[in-house]
């Protein structure tokens, strides 16, 4: 994919979230839109993707007594349906990984790694400070509603367009990012995309 397609397609994926947005623009704490979940989902498959698409290796199928000379078909690791379910199984799971950082705009307030204003209370509490925010210290670091939904949402998703995923995988890879074939071109109406 050419730059000038990763920039459109991020810009198209941003303004999908501004306007999803704008209705609870104010409250971080808002369920993930369709578009967050998608962009997000679509990300961490691609980096499973491109994780495990580095190998050259070659893997036999069938069975070693098959009748045409007891040899096994080799098939391209790379374009096997074995990386295909390595890389789909759990990937929702990964979604855990992310957390609710409230100080941000848009789609980018779920990412990886502790928001600031948790670093800052950890901190406190490292220098001996107490700090009650009604809930058990070791629960602080537990996974959000918001990102619990987006679990529910993620499974979903990948349930729905499982089959649009394997045409992608098979047939579309070198054509396109998984986020333009899935989340613009299948998984979000129309209306949704073409906002801003």
């Amino acid at each position: 994919m050419t730059k000038l397609g990763s920039v459109l397609t991020i810009l198209s994926l941003f303004a999908c979230v501004v306007g999803n947005t704008e209705r609870d623009a104010d409250d971080p704490h808002r369920e993930p839109s369709k578009c967050e979940v998608c962009k997000i989902f679509a990300t961490e498959l691609q980096s499973e993707f491109d994780r495990t698409g580095r190998s050259k290796e070659v893997i036999g199928v069938g069975h070693q007594l098959d009748k045409k000379g007891d040899r096994k078909k080799m098939i391209k690791y790379h374009t096997s349906e074995m990386r295909f379910i390595e890389a789909t199984d759990n990937i929702c799971d990964k979604v855990l990984e992310y957390n609710l950082h409230a100080e941000r705009q848009g789609s980018r307030r779920f990412a990886k790694g502790q928001s600031e204003t948790f670093e800052t209370l950890h901190g406190l509490v490292d220098k001996g400070v107490k700090v009650d925010l009604g809930i058990p210290y070791d629960m602080w670091d537990l996974p959000s509603a918001e990102i619990t939904s987006m679990k529910k949402y993620c499974e979903s998703l990948m349930e729905s367009f499982e089959d649009d995923i394997e045409e992608w995988y098979y047939h579309h890879q070198s054509e396109g990012s998984l986020l333009t074939y899935l989340c613009e071109e299948r998984a979000l109406p129309k209306a949704e995309t073409d906002q801003n």
